[in-house]
């Protein structure tokens, strides 16, 4: 079983998404013997933005990186991606990542009958890390990206772990790690 890794945040050891995405990774290499994990740390090795020369491939290094990043998503059983909020939204370089992983034919075609998706199949957990307190209301643009974006990739099995209020206090900060370790620990990212 293939396992992917993905982390976005910026503030490293400080990273309330990256210690859940951790910990869920943790949780699956101890359940799954012979787990392969892959991991890609976006922060310090960003996928360059999309630009005008990437779709005809003008940056033979830029090409490479991205056939790799989009390789590493197919091969993929599990994708434990760690996702902070960043002004309402997903980091840039979980975007940039995205990007490349959006490619006709690959992840997904248009057919008369619509939009389908190609890579069905694949479970998908965010550990989605807040500042404020953002669930199902207006302000929540992470969320619903997400579960749009895969589910157009034709991926149906999306699970969040969240730690909301992170800025809040430091007992909301403690409250809430707490509560999504133990979503960790229970039914939630429960490994296969």
């Amino acid at each position: 079983m293939q396992l992917l890794h993905i982390n976005s945040s910026i503030l490293g050891q400080n990273s309330a998404s990256r210690e859940l995405s951790a910990a869920i990774v943790a949780r699956w290499r101890a359940a799954t013997p012979g787990l392969h994990v892959t991991y890609r740390d976006l922060d310090a090795a960003p996928l360059p933005h999309l630009r005008s020369g990437s779709l005809v491939a003008a940056d033979p290094a830029e090409a490479a990186a991205a056939a790799q990043a989009l390789q590493e998503f197919l091969d993929a059983d599990v994708v434990v991606i760690g996702a902070p909020m960043y002004n309402f939204g997903i980091a840039s370089t979980l975007k940039a990542w995205i990007d490349r992983l959006a490619v006709a034919g690959k992840t997904f075609r248009y057919t008369d009958q619509g939009a389908q998706g190609l890579v069905g199949g694949k479970r998908v957990i965010v550990a989605s890390a807040r500042g404020g307190f953002h669930q199902g209301a207006p302000s929540d643009f992470q969320e619903p990206y997400l579960r749009f974006l895969f589910g157009f990739f034709g991926i149906d099995d999306i699970e969040f772990v969240r730690a909301e209020g992170l800025a809040i206090s430091p007992g909301q900060r403690a409250a809430a790690l707490e509560a999504a370790h133990a979503d960790i620990r229970g039914p939630l990212a429960e490994a296969a």
